[in-house]
């Protein structure tokens, strides 16, 4: 869509981009909310421990934390704690059946694990709820259907058939309303609370050290603009002493030790425009004992800027928007480092990672009305545009075009780049955030971000390597629901799976 409106320059009329805004910020706090609860906490939250807690001591805590009106009574807590024994005693954990439970890792209290375990529960309910703006400016959830190039398919004019009305905005408000509610009374406290007895994780996970960020959130209607609410940059090797500019051009591809191949030779870095996708598997036929690093060992290329690794995502946007002197992030992270106890070195780690996330979310969610209020204000005067049609015909377009569209999704900087010759799509790349954190080792040696991250991380006990699982889980990686453990001979010790 983006890559299409820089090859054609197309500009959007301001609701598409206000709508769309819309769209990237509920997507940002469901997608969040899941990670924290349903993806991540139980790597840090033991389940089976919170059948010890006394549901009086948990209620005290949690009101401790938070004002949450809901469900910080006595009753609710012993209903969750029944509801779990249930599960314990029938021999059947349910959700809660794929963990290492026991395991000398974990060092929550029972009282915060069924805290927690509550919580997880009410956020179920919570981004079913919410996630209802995607069906109301979308179609569905997720790849909502209303994204068109050009603009928003989802008409704002009145006259119009499903058109988006008074009632319309004031339901996105209250669904608005509740995710602020949730985030910054359930969410925050429950990851200040958790991180508080895994501070020794500020020193572990660290990975490469360079961060990009496209920047999101436009405020300007021109294809690429960096005239967003989150600042586009990069930082190269901790250095937040200064923000450096991002030229698309620097992204490329290279498939040494991918299962790809490429004409001109595997250790020739590629651009995007120039990229090849061409499977070419090597490895050895399974079962297997191992791979050979020095070879191909992945279906992912290495995806490298300006010649090095890169991780993108919640951090990279945090730190960027940090470096930058972007206001309200600057406050939300001074007060979280500071309820902590801990200073910014621990944002480069498997728990800075983690709050990272936790931080923007708070971050979207109060901003999130702001948006809908622009777009109410539009709609007010008159304004129902939502797609600019001009270059819809084809025979308007040149005999070749080029494009590129940058976008930060909740798991990170996602660019996809276009070759339109004669009217048809000739090249079409995405360099997606999973792709680029999961990235192997490259002709140089350089290991990618996930790799890095996990070099001289502690393990407890190798056959329940939860704190593997940590790390990876961190990056919200898009493999994230089936992970294989190898261990050092290439048997699996491990598969979790989530139906």
């Amino acid at each position: 869509m983006r890559a299409v409106e820089s090859a054609l320059n197309i500009n959007i009329p301001d609701n598409a981009r206000i709508i769309r805004n819309i769209i990237n910020a509920s997507q940002t706090i469901q997608d969040h909310v899941i990670h924290f609860y349903h993806l991540h906490a139980l790597d840090w939250v033991d389940v089976v421990s919170a059948l010890k807690a006394d549901p009086a001591k948990t209620a005290a805590l949690a009101s401790s934390l938070s004002d949450w009106p809901n469900n910080n009574s006595v009753g609710h807590f012993k209903d969750v704690a029944a509801k779990l024994k249930a599960f314990v005693e029938s021999g059947q954990l349910g959700i809660f059946a794929n963990g290492f439970w026991g395991h000398p890792a974990y060092k929550l209290p029972p009282e915060a694990n069924l805290m927690a375990v509550a919580h997880y529960l009410e956020a179920l309910d919570f981004q079913r709820d919410f996630i209802r703006i995607h069906a109301l400016l979308g179609g569905k959830n997720p790849h909502p259907q209303s994204f068109i190039v050009g603009g928003m398919s989802i008409p704002v004019d009145p006259n119009a058939q499903n058109a988006l009305n008074a009632g319309s905005i004031a339901l996105m408000n209250e669904l608005a309303q509740k995710a602020k509610d949730f985030v910054m009374k359930v969410y925050i406290p429950d990851l200040l609370a958790i991180a508080s007895f895994y501070k020794d994780w500020a020193a572990i996970g660290g990975g490469v050290g360079s961060y990009l960020s496209y920047g999101e959130y436009q405020n300007s209607n021109e294809p690429n603009t960096d005239k967003t609410w989150f600042p586009r940059g990069y930082i190269k090797k901790k250095d937040l002493s200064k923000l450096l500019p991002v030229d698309h051009m620097k992204m490329t591809e290279e498939v040494s030790r991918a299962w790809y191949k490429y004409k001109g030779g595997d250790e020739k870095p590629l651009h995007p425009w120039a990229g090849e996708t061409e499977p070419n598997y090597t490895g050895p036929k399974p079962p297997y004992e191992s791979l050979d690093l020095d070879k191909k060992y992945s279906w992912v290329k290495a995806i490298r800027y300006d010649g090095a690794p890169v991780e993108v995502g919640p951090l990279a946007r945090m730190l960027v928007n940090y470096v930058a002197g972007h206001k309200e992030t600057k406050e939300v992270v001074t007060m979280c480092l500071s309820k902590l106890g801990v200073g910014p070195e621990a944002l480069f780690s498997t728990l800075g990672r983690t709050a990272a996330r936790g931080i923007e979310c708070a971050l979207v969610a109060q901003k999130m009305p702001d948006f809908i209020g622009e777009l109410a204000a539009n709609m007010k005067k008159g304004d129902f545009k939502t797609a600019n049609t001009e270059k819809w015909e084809p025979s308007s377009w040149p005999s070749e075009a080029k494009g590129y569209g940058f976008h930060e999704a909740p798991r990170g900087a996602l660019c996809h780049w276009i070759v339109i010759k004669d009217q048809k799509i000739d090249n079409y790349q995405c360099v997606v955030p999973g792709g680029v954190n999961a990235s192997p080792r490259d002709a140089k040696g350089q290991r990618g971000p996930d790799e890095e991250a996990l070099m001289n991380t502690p393990i407890a006990d190798p056959n329940r390597p939860i704190e593997i699982q940590r790390t990876i889980h961190s990056f919200d990686p898009c493999m994230a629901c089936g992970i294989h453990v190898l261990d050092a001979f290439g048997k699996e010790v491990t598969s979790i799976k989530l139906r």
